[in-house]
C-alpha cells in the first residue's frame, strides 16, 4: 500500500432532516486496502458509500480520489458543485455494488456488462465485449451470457452486477450489503467473488452485515454508529479486542461461531465430529 491514500474521507456530514446521518467521519483507504465497515442499522454505512459515489451529497466535509476533490471545483476563490457531466466521471471512477442488483432486465447478461464500458467510457464495442466475457468467467457466469436477469438467481445477478462494475477498471471498489437481499444459501456464492477480489489486490470499502466475512476479508475494520466511527482497527483487534463498550455490546449479540471465519468453522467442526 502507497502512502497516498486512493480515497480521503474528511469530517463528513450528512444530514436527513434532524437526523445526522453522518457526523464528522474521516477515513482514508489505501492502494489495495480491503476495508469493511460494520453497525447497528442506521448507523450511517450504506449513507457513507452513498456520499462516496455522489449518489447523495454531503452538508459538510470533503472526499478525495487520487487527491481531486469530489463533488466539488474551485471558481473565482469558492467552491462550487461541480457540473453533472463532472460529477459523472468522477464517479465512473468508482465501481458500485448495490444492495438490490439494478440490472436491466430487458438486457442480456453480456449486455448488461458491455453497455456502460461502451456508452459511458468510450470503448470500442469489440474490446467491451472481450473485457465482459473475461469478466463474466471470473465471476463464475462464463455460461449465462445469453440469459436474462429474470432467468438468473438473486447470487447470480449479484455477480453480473459485480462484473459490470468491474468492467469499467474502477480505483476503488464500493459495496453496499451486496448479500442483504440474497437467500442465505446464495451468498456465500457472492462472498466468494468478493474474497477473490480483495485476495487480487483490489481496493475495497465494504459495508457488510456479515461478521465472519467482515473479519475474514479486511485489512482494517470500521464500526460505525450514530454517523460516527467509533472504532477502527484490524480484524483482530476489532473482533477479538474490542476498545469500546459499544462495540462490545454489538459484537456480543453475534455469536462466537458467527465471527469465526469460514476456515476455522470448518476445523471446529472436524474437531468436534
Amino acid at each position: 500500500m502507497s502512502d497516498m491514500p486512493v480515497l480521503r474521507v474528511r469530517d463528513v456530514r450528512k444530514r436527513f432532516g434532524d437526523h445526522a446521518a453522518l457526523d464528522g467521519v474521516n477515513l482514508d483507504v489505501h492502494e489495495g486496502e480491503v476495508v469493511t465497515v460494520i453497525g447497528p442499522s442506521g448507523s450511517g454505512k450504506s449513507t457513507l458509500v452513498r456520499c462516496v459515489h455522489q449518489l447523495e451529497s454531503i452538508d459538510g466535509g470533503a472526499m478525495y480520489l487520487d487527491g481531486e476533490l469530489l463533488g466539488y471545483e474551485m471558481h473565482r476563490g469558492h467552491l462550487r458543485p461541480l457540473p453533472d457531466r463532472k460529477v459523472a466521471a468522477q464517479r465512473g471512477r468508482m465501481g458500485m455494488v448495490f444492495q438490490q442488483f439494478n440490472l436491466f432486465p430487458h438486457w442480456s447478461v453480456l449486455r448488461n456488462v458491455i453497455e456502460a464500458q461502451v456508452a459511458v467510457h468510450g470503448r470500442r464495442p469489440e474490446e467491451a465485449r472481450e473485457e465482459a466475457l473475461r469478466l463474466l468467467k471470473r465471476v463464475g457466469l462464463a455460461g449465462k451470457t445469453d440469459a436474462h436477469p429474470r432467468q438468473l438467481s438473486g447470487g447470480q445477478q449479484q455477480r453480473v452486477a459485480i462484473a459490470r462494475a468491474l468492467a469499467t477498471q474502477p480505483r476503488i471498489m464500493l459495496f453496499d450489503e451486496p448479500t442483504s437481499a440474497l437467500d442465505p444459501e446464495l451468498v456465500d456464492e457472492v462472498l466468494s467473488v468478493v474474497l477473490d477480489l480483495a485476495r487480487g489486490g483490489m481496493t475495497m470499502i465494504i459495508v457488510t452485515h456479515e461478521m465472519s466475512f467482515a473479519r475474514e476479508v479486511a485489512d482494517r475494520c470500521v464500526f460505525m454508529e450514530e454517523g460516527r466511527v467509533v472504532e477502527t482497527g484490524t480484524p483482530e483487534e476489532i473482533f477479538d479486542n474490542p476498545a469500546s463498550p459499544r462495540l462490545q455490546a454489538f459484537l456480543s449479540r453475534f455469536s462466537g461461531r458467527a465471527t469465526r471465519t469460514p476456515d476455522e468453522r470448518i476445523l471446529e467442526e472436524e474437531s468436534t465430529s
